[in-house]
């Protein structure tokens, strides 16, 4: 395919990848924090509250590498759609488990959903599949960014959600999955029909033409490689830590806030806030990696974070500080997200790219769920002022790792006689 046509299917491709995350972001609101409520109901106790992020963020991080590897085998579209398709009989067990009262149902269907955040996961490295001479940045970022519309939208339909919920008859709370389910039929729809051609394969057929050998794909090789490629493990452990402290601090809010009296409205507008700040300014920090660089963008992250912790933390009694702090919670693990994510992309062979992404993925959610798991039980025994000052530990690690890793890139450079190190450190 020529130059020409390779930039026409990436636009195409970035359109449609965005449309689809449109789509699916209605569910992200809804799973955590109707998902915190409903485990804290259907189990009897606020420590099974972060119950809801764990088990979503572990089926997260469960379906993220095979996942990755339907896609590396049949491609991006197949991957995409069957995550999204997944996530609709999460979000239907939802109601069930409701409706009979089952807790551990509860934790299955958040487990299932956990496949629609793992699709959603994948397509913003999708947007990075077709090797054009763009910086893969913005486009990265662009993706994450279409995510903000139904993921900020989502927690605000808590109230309409329960009016249709009344109307079907279904259970207390659980009206709101029912938007789930028809964003991620459409989803699945935008995905299979959209991605032809696919990138992915796209993308491989080239790599193919040029390496003129069959890549491996194991968890060993994807390992075998972070190790050849340091650089490319400082932006999994970068990702992975980021998202720990974010899930563990927001799966937390919704039952601090209705602790203080706030109504499910305040949530849902407490959540929106936090949303708007993971995904509507990811191209800035998507162009902001492509300038200065990605390892200063995760710094600046991690800066935002203590920011963040400090002000939602010290702040606890008051909605308003809280929601501030979870603003800027959602802005730091965006510059965290996007710039890692961009970093990775560029920081491995092309043949091991999906393998190392779909590894990327299942860490970063593995370290979500450890702190959805923690993050109950610290706030029984530290108060939620507690809990934000503990997740500023592995905020420092990465931090003092991002000095260190920006060191050994400039030496790198400078030996190399560049400003940078786009590719294989």
């Amino acid at each position: 395919m020529s130059e020409n046509g390779l930039e026409f299917l990436q636009k195409r491709t970035v359109r449609t990848l965005a449309l689809g995350q449109i789509l699916g972001g209605f569910g992200l609101g809804s799973t955590l924090s109707i998902g915190a409520l409903l485990a804290a109901e259907l189990s009897g106790t606020v420590a099974w509250s972060g119950a809801a992020a764990t088990f979503s963020t572990l089926g997260t991080a469960v379906w993220a590498i095979p996942l990755a590897r339907l896609a590396f085998a049949k491609g991006r579209r197949v991957a995409l759609a069957l995550g999204a398709a997944l996530a609709i009989s999460g979000a239907t067990l939802v109601i069930t488990a409701a409706s009979v009262r089952f807790f551990p149902l509860l934790l299955l269907a958040l487990f299932m959903l956990g496949a629609g955040s793992a699709a959603s996961l994948q397509a913003r490295f999708a947007a990075t599949d077709i090797p054009t001479n763009k910086k893969v940045g913005k486009d990265l970022s662009l993706v994450v960014w279409a995510t903000t519309i139904g993921a900020v939208t989502g927690p605000n339909l808590f109230g309409p959600g329960e009016v249709v919920g009344n109307w079907l008859g279904l259970p207390e709370l659980t009206g709101p999955f029912v938007f789930t389910i028809a964003a991620q039929l459409l989803a699945t729809a935008v995905f299979w029909f959209g991605l032809r051609p696919d990138p992915l394969l796209v993308a491989k057929q080239i790599a193919t033409d040029k390496l003129q050998t069959k890549p491996k794909v194991s968890l060993r090789s994807a390992f075998s490689t972070l190790r050849q490629y340091p650089v490319a493990a400082y932006a999994i452990v970068s990702i992975a830590l980021s998202h720990m402290v974010m899930v563990a601090v927001m799966s937390m809010t919704p039952v601090h806030v209705t602790s203080h009296g706030g109504s499910l409205v305040v949530v849902g507008f407490v959540i929106s806030l936090h949303i708007l700040g993971m995904y509507a300014f990811a191209p800035l920090f998507g162009i902001l990696s492509d300038k200065i660089g990605p390892v200063k963008t995760i710094l600046a992250g991690q800066l935002i974070f203590v920011a963040a912790l400090l002000i939602a933390g010290l702040g606890s009694e008051t909605h308003e500080t809280v929601t501030l702090g979870l603003f800027l919670l959602g802005l730091g693990w965006s510059a965290a997200t996007v710039s890692g994510s961009a970093l990775l992309t560029v920081s491995v062979p092309v043949d091991q790219k999906t393998n190392v992404q779909g590894l990327s993925d299942s860490l970063m959610n593995l370290s979500g769920a450890f702190g959805g798991a923690i993050a109950g039980s610290l706030v029984a025994l530290f108060m939620f002022t507690g809990l934000n000052l503990i997740t500023l530990v592995p905020v420092t690690a990465i931090i003092v790792m991002s000095i260190f890793i920006g060191s050994y890139r400039a030496k790198q450079a400078k030996s190399a006689g560049i400003e940078d190190l786009p590719v294989h450190e």
